[in-house]
């Protein structure tokens, strides 16, 4: 393999396909990134065999040439060493040649390293995912609803189809669902499809997609999403984003949602979050997040956490409205404050159905989107 590329360009492909190459291996040929130079110009691939992101930078683009290819060929380079000697090299146009021996020398201005590559052939092949079962998605879509629902997934491995997101489809809507057991966030969402597409149980892990919305930012075109029984394509302009699914049945989250309720709050978002952001102070003191929720009439709640060994605090917060019973709860400060920032409307709208039961958070005159979560109970 023999090619001149531009530093900027090949930088952003290295980081790009270096987010799926783990840390610690016990493959040692995962550690790096496979480079593979062809006639429609050159591919990087990483992989750690959960998430495989495979990016191909064209010959030209825009008009613009960005590689020129004297040899094609491939290799194996150690990711972290490839990515910080790309980030610092002194000019703007990058030589790779690699010798039989897959040694490879990477020149630019009087800048030369010699890095010592890995056999190609021995790197996992990527899974080629042949299935009628596809939809789209705007860019912008897939990330809101990852950022709007994966920060709801669990970090405990007792339990490891919770660590992901639930996707579903039924009658051209797409719903995405993450729990832990103790919170809810849901997302709903129409997407496009050339057939009438049903399907159930796509667990996609929540590190898979917290890494795939960082490639989204880029992308102006639809994204493809592509499904197997294990596997799930993120396909972009570019890149080819692979993700294990996760196995097990996810559970019924449905019965979760109360359908009525006994009290309901409409609030200025904004003022509320900062409100639960001050009380937080002490409860977070406490090491127990709690926080005490009070609505006894139409003009205002109160918001209080005490800890024992600090003090407490007290603030009543202004409401646009209260319907239904009066109503004391308590919850854990974090989980609303994450609901809160994850709604992203001005006004929302709390409903309670006791003070025991799960409440649910969502923005006024939008059912598009949803939060629920489990008080907490105090003695």
């Amino acid at each position: 393999m023999h090619l001149t590329i531009q530093r900027d360009v090949f930088m952003q492909a290295v980081q790009d396909v270096s987010k799926a190459v783990a840390s610690r291996t016990t493959i040692p040929i995962l550690t790096g990134l496979k480079l593979e130079a062809h006639a429609d110009g050159l591919t990087l691939t990483g992989s750690d065999t959960e998430i495989s992101i495979e990016r191909l930078i064209p010959i030209e683009e825009g008009g613009i040439e960005l590689i020129q290819i004297q040899r094609a060929g491939s290799v194996v380079l150690n990711a972290r060493f490839l990515g910080e000697i790309v980030k610092k090299l002194p000019t703007n146009e990058v030589t790779l040649e690699v010798s039989p021996n897959f040694m490879t020398r990477i020149e630019s201005g009087q800048a030369e390293f010699h890095l010592n590559g890995l056999d190609p052939d021995e790197y996992p092949r990527l899974p080629e995912l042949a299935s009628d079962r596809r939809f789209y998605l705007p860019a912008d879509l897939l990330k809101t609803i990852i950022r709007q629902t994966s920060f709801a997934v669990s970090s405990q491995e007792t339990r490891p189809v919770l660590t992901g997101v639930n996707f579903s489809a039924e009658k051209g809507f797409l719903t995405c669902v993450a729990t832990d057991s103790h919170r809810l966030a849901l997302r709903r969402a129409r997407f496009e499809t050339d057939n009438d597409l049903t399907f159930q149980n796509v667990v996609v892990p929540g590190r898979s997609l917290n890494e795939l919305a960082k490639l989204l930012d880029r992308e102006e075109l639809p994204i493809e999403i592509v499904l197997t029984d294990q596997q799930i394509l993120f396909r972009m302009k570019n890149i080819s984003f692979f993700s294990r699914l996760l196995d097990g049945a996810y559970p019924d989250t449905s019965r979760l949602i109360p359908e009525e309720y006994r009290t309901a709050v409409r609030m200025n978002a904004k003022e509320f979050l900062q409100a639960i952001d001050r009380a937080s102070l002490l409860a977070r003191a406490d090491r127990n997040n709690v926080i005490k929720f009070v609505a006894e009439d139409t003009t205002a709640v109160e918001v209080s956490s005490h800890s024992p060994e600090v003090g407490k605090v007290s603030e009543r917060v202004s409401i646009l409205s209260l319907e239904g019973e009066e109503l004391k709860i308590s919850f854990n400060s974090k989980f609303v404050m994450d609901a809160l920032r994850a709604l992203d409307a001005s006004e929302i709208e709390i409903q309670f159905t006791g003070s025991m039961r799960p409440f649910i958070l969502r923005p006024v005159e939008q059912d598009s989107v949803l939060q629920l979560i489990l008080p907490v109970r105090t003695s």
